[in-house]
């Protein structure tokens, strides 16, 4: 179904049950996949590829160019999987060739309001972003975190799956997985308890990861012995071992 105040170019491709709605402007190279619904006055650019049952508010701009100085125009793509809601004036810039020429965005995640994505994010899945929440180039969000409103990251953060960052926040280091951070510039408070319960994370591995907090961000010892205390003294999990190896992978620092 297309209004007939749309414009879609004769080389995008939709697939069965997309809705295209009044005034929105889809460009050549784009694919959208089925049961997808673009609202009004929605702007799509070339190269990028929608995945299934999306659902794209009025006046939402995506697979611009990215806002970069160094872009010559070159081809870049942009990405975005199954199930996802992008609200109202939402933005998502398509990649750079020097940042891998590729944004991405997973599965089922809520972008609320006037929030932006730009060059070369790596966006994973069940993520919620508030708000006018701004992340700026090569930022990496692991699965199931939730950025709040108002919040700007700074270019190549990582954002740790199942975290938390509270509203208003300026985040320019590495935000591990599992925790609470806010703040300008933001700092640590705690695990997400909440979060972890909501999602079905068995006491024993939140007790473990409790213990793991308090080795590496209260104890007073420096980062690298406490992350070996944790190895020697925790038992083995996929929870804590993810911890500790973000820990361990960060090259811009991390919040403490």
């Amino acid at each position: 179904m297309i209004h007939p105040t749309a414009i879609v170019h004769p080389k995008a491709e939709l697939d069965e049950g997309v809705e295209i709605g009044p005034y929105s402007i889809i460009a050549e190279n784009v694919k959208i996949g089925k049961d997808t619904n673009v609202s009004s006055h929605v702007t799509i650019e070339k190269f990028t590829q929608i995945g299934e049952r999306c659902h794209i508010y009025q006046f939402v701009s995506i697979g611009t160019p990215p806002q970069d100085l160094k872009f010559k125009g070159e081809k870049s793509d942009l990405i975005i999987g199954d199930d996802n809601t992008i609200r109202e004036f939402v933005t998502i810039n398509r990649a750079s060739s020097h940042g891998g020429g590729v944004t991405t965005l997973g599965n089922n995640n809520f972008l609320m309001a006037y929030c932006h994505i730009a060059h070369d994010c790596k966006i994973g899945s069940n993520i919620i972003m508030a708000n006018a929440a701004t992340l700026a180039g090569h930022i990496e969000i692991e699965d199931f975190a939730i950025i709040g409103g108002l919040v700007a990251i700074h270019q190549f953060v990582r954002v740790g799956a199942y975290s938390i960052i509270g509203g208003a926040s300026a985040v320019s280091k590495n935000v591990p997985p599992y925790v609470m951070a806010v703040g300008n510039r933001a700092r640590l408070f705690g695990l997400n308890i909440t979060g972890l319960k909501r999602n079905n994370f068995p006491e024993a591995t939140i007790n473990n990861l409790k213990k793991a907090y308090k080795i590496i961000f209260r104890s007073g010892m420096t980062l690298n012995n406490a992350l070996e205390k944790v190895k020697l003294e925790l038992p083995d999990s996929e929870e804590v071992n993810s911890l500790v190896g973000f820990i361990q992978k960060s090259e811009r620092g991390i919040c403490r």
